[in-house]
This record gives C-alpha cells, structure tokens and sequence, in this order.
C-alpha cells in the first residue's frame, strides 16, 4: 500500500472517528460549539457517512482525483474555521453553527463527489489483467499433413 493511499484511507478514518465523537458527544459538545444537540448527531452522523464511503472509494479512483477532492474539502475546512473564529472573536453567536454546518454538508458533497466518480474515473482494482498463458496451442485447421514422400532419391 503506497503512502499516498494510506493517508487518503487515515482521512476518511478520522472523518469517521471525528464523527463518532460527535455523536456520543453530542450534548457536551454542543454546548461548546454553542449549537443544539441535533446538531451534532447529524454532523456526526454525515462525518460517519462520509468518511465510510471515503475509505471505501478511495481505492476504486485515481489518486489524483482523491487529493483534489480532499484537498478541496480541508480547504474548506480551514475557511469555515477561519469564519467561524472570526465570528466568535467579534462576539457573534454563529461561529459554532457555521464550523458544524460546514462538518455536516461538506463529508457528504466529498463522498457524492467520489461516487460520482467511480463509474468514469477507472475500473475496479478487483479487475483480472494477467496476461495470458504461454502454454497455448496453435489453432487447429483442416488441413492434413501431406503423406510422406516415398520416392528414391
């Protein structure tokens, strides 16, 4: 396994791990990201989601297709972050909701991505490609061999 998928497959694991603890964190951390408890079943259930199918995907696309994608997801990640703290440090009350909102829809637009990408990007690694055999027998045709020639020479 290259390095490249191992870390595509540890993002989706901790989309995934990040997602559990939202879930069974629910209402403490709701109460510090300042939004409601449903709140974060559902980002952590989409981070759940999202991450599964991540870790499922990543292996049936080109990997450059996966780093756009995941590159595109963290940098929306560190935006809605940088919103989020500004928002907070200014004293508004939105900093928390817009960080889950951005965690609730954008693993779920990353796994719709890489679904959508399945069917036009490769062929599943699970294709047979070995080449064929050396043992093969020449076709055979109807044409007898000719009687041996049994004239004195």
């Amino acid at each position: 396994m290259s390095r490249m998928l191992a870390g595509a497959i540890g993002d989706g694991a901790f989309k995934m791990a990040l997602g559990a603890a939202f879930a069974i964190g629910s209402t403490w951390l709701g109460d510090v990201f300042g939004v409601p408890t449903w709140l974060m079943v559902i980002a952590g259930a989409a981070l759940l989601i999202g991450g599964g199918i991540e870790v499922v995907y990543v292996r049936r696309r080109p990997m450059a297709t996966c780093l756009r994608l995941m590159i595109g997801y963290d940098i929306g990640w560190v935006v809605a972050s940088a919103v989020a703290l500004v928002v907070a440090w200014r004293g508004g009350t939105a900093g928390g909701e817009i960080g889950v909102a951005y965690l609730t829809v954008a693993p779920l637009a990353l796994a719709a991505l890489l679904m959508g990408a399945a069917a036009t990007d490769v062929c599943p690694p699970t294709a047979d490609v070995r080449p064929p055999t050396t043992d093969a027998q020449p076709p055979a045709t109807d044409v007898r061999p000719s009687a041996p020639d049994t004239s004195a020479a």
